[in-house]
């Protein structure tokens, strides 16, 4: 994926993990209710980001996990 969509997920993971530990705070309710809202549009808008981002592999289902290609597993054991 581009850097873009990558910077997306990052930042919208460790926004929601910041807001996750602000919760257990005295943060007040309008803050925390703010900062959900804010955080459930990034959601959205990582999804979009991640979905549209053109990204090509030239990986198939032959291929299968890259730890333990299941294609070529007859030709590993030869």
């Amino acid at each position: 994926m581009k850097n873009t969509a990558m910077f997306m997920v990052s930042f919208t993971t460790a926004f929601l993990m910041v807001l996750t530990a602000l919760a257990f705070t005295k943060i007040g309710f309008s803050w925390m209710f703010c900062l959900t809202v804010i955080g459930q549009v990034m959601v959205v808008i990582m999804v979009y980001k991640v979905l549209r981002d053109i990204y090509t592999t030239d990986k198939t289902f032959e291929d299968f996990y890259e730890d333990n290609p299941i294609g070529k597993q007859s030709e590993i054991y030869r």
